[in-house]
């Protein structure tokens, strides 16, 4: 039995401790998950709607709880935590309203009878959970998945095991039948037996290059319905405005949740001379402003760690790189005399004209690109492999839409933070950052699939319909 725990990034405090699924628990899980299916595919979705209220009625009484949990375990703070409670709570309304616009029912009348539009769950769905948002986006998965019927295998990140059982103790509640939600504990031979079973979807939330991993690895196995949702080497247009105003914007772009969402601003593109110069420079002072802390400390800070001192030296590896390549540093990444290792600080390195990759860091740091004029700042915009996240800051709507015209992103903010999003609209990316199935609203699409019927309630003679067939002629009997 392979023991793993979690730790609290800010304090090291144990929050939880428990075993690893080995692969012959997988296997066993998958052939029960596979079972429950044949009931559950069947049940009435009124029925597989009112399970997934009763999960809502779950979440909100325990909504305090779940902030808590989530906030002390990623390290992110408690205001972030709260929010994250509320869209897992807000999540289940519209998924069912989402079902049932994108993947429910219609008919057509036709002279022969009627056509009908249905869809079909897929059947066991192996969901695969990040850490940095580890309620809300494996929940984006999971509801739309049980609402279609589908039944489903979770396991979260192992870096969250504490806000993972937490959501599973909720879908308890909820009364579901056994084996159609299963929580699965465990790191990398956990998922890999997952993955390797006989699954028919993987929902998965991570990093790029994991997702490259799993395209290669279902290229043979075209049953199973894949759906990555991926990271993001994210441009900010800073074009014209206030720069205090500008700062505002960048600053939440690129340093909330310590820099660890997929959507997050990576890279900053500002004109060259002394706009963008203003604008730096007002970012670095907002920057210098930010509390960082521990998740419920007073005053309330804005950024807490990264989620490991691993990934705070990792992080940190990737900023050397870049300054050994010639980067100038305007504010240092460092860590925080007194804190975890996980902790660091905001940074801002101006890469103009430094050959650096184009790759994520999961951290909170910003790359300043300056560009001559607005076409160079599309072109650099759209100088990266990965497509999910993209914005403009300017109080000129031509040029919006202009940059929205010929940004390649799945996500686009005008005036507004990178990251911003809604449930009520698809989230996903192109390229590196996803593969053209992206979720919240849409996840509906991927956790169905569309069956096309044409129907007639009698059984009609259509030999009228028949070209080409000879006139009838008598029997010929034969003696």
């Amino acid at each position: 039995m392979t023991l793993f725990t979690s730790i609290c990034p800010a304090t090291g405090k144990l929050l939880w401790q428990g075993p690893a699924a080995d692969a012959n628990e997988v296997g066993m899980a998958i052939a029960t998950a596979r079972r429950a299916f044949a009931s559950w595919s069947i049940t009435p979705l009124d029925e597989r709607i009112a399970h997934g209220r009763a999960f809502k009625a779950a979440l909100e009484a325990d909504a305090e709880l779940i902030a808590r949990t989530i906030a002390e375990e990623t390290g992110k703070p408690l205001w972030e935590g709260r929010q994250e409670s509320a869209s897992m709570i807000g999540k289940v309304e519209t998924s069912i309203t989402a079902q049932a616009e994108r993947a429910g029912q219609r008919a057509q009348e036709l002279a022969f009878g009627r056509a009908v539009l249905r869809h079909r769950p897929h059947g066991v769905m192996a969901v695969l959970g990040p850490f940095n948002f580890p309620g809300h986006l494996p929940n984006g998965h999971i509801v739309p998945a049980l609402l279609a019927g589908n039944t489903v295998l979770f396991k979260p990140s192992e870096e969250t095991p504490l806000a993972g059982e937490m959501m599973a103790r909720c879908w308890a509640k909820a009364g579901l039948p056994a084996g159609v939600f299963t929580l699965l504990q465990g790191g990398r031979e956990t998922g890999a037996a997952l993955v390797g079973g006989e699954i028919d979807g993987l929902l998965f939330t991570g990093s790029a290059g994991a997702g490259a991993h799993f395209r290669r690895l279902f290229v043979d196995r075209p049953d199973v319905i894949l759906a990555l949702e991926l990271g993001g080497n994210n441009p900010l247009i800073a074009w014209d405005g206030d720069p205090e105003a500008v700062a505002s914007i960048a600053v939440q772009s690129a340093y909330v949740t310590a820099g660890q969402r997929c959507s997050c601003a990576r890279r900053l593109i500002v004109p060259e001379g002394q706009t963008g110069t203003a604008f730096v420079e007002a970012i670095d002072v907002l920057a210098g402003r930010l509390i960082i802390g521990q998740w419920d400390e007073e005053p309330e800070p804005f950024l807490g760690p990264l989620i490991s001192s691993t990934a705070a030296a990792n992080a940190r590896k990737a900023v050397e790189a870049r300054i050994a390549s010639g980067a100038r540093v305007i504010r240092p990444f460092s860590s925080i005399e007194g804190r975890s290792d996980a902790f660091v600080t905001p940074a801002i390195l101006d890469v103009t004209d430094v050959p650096v990759p184009d790759d994520e860091i999961f951290a909170p740091v910003l790359q300043v690109t300056r560009v001559p004029d607005f076409q160079a700042a599309i072109a650099a915009a759209n100088a990266t492999a990965f497509g999910l996240a993209g914005g403009l800051i300017t109080a000129d709507e031509s040029l919006w839409h202009h940059y929205a015209d010929r940004a390649r992103a799945g996500v686009l903010n005008w005036n507004r933070p990178t990251t911003g999003a809604a449930g009520t609209m698809p989230f996903g990316g192109l390229g590196a950052s996803g593969n053209h199935r992206p979720s919240a609203y849409y996840a509906a699409d991927y956790c169905a699939y569309p069956v096309a019927s044409f129907e007639a309630s009698e059984v009609a003679d259509l030999s009228k319909d028949i070209k080409g067939l000879k006139p009838t002629t008598e029997t010929i009997s034969h003696a």
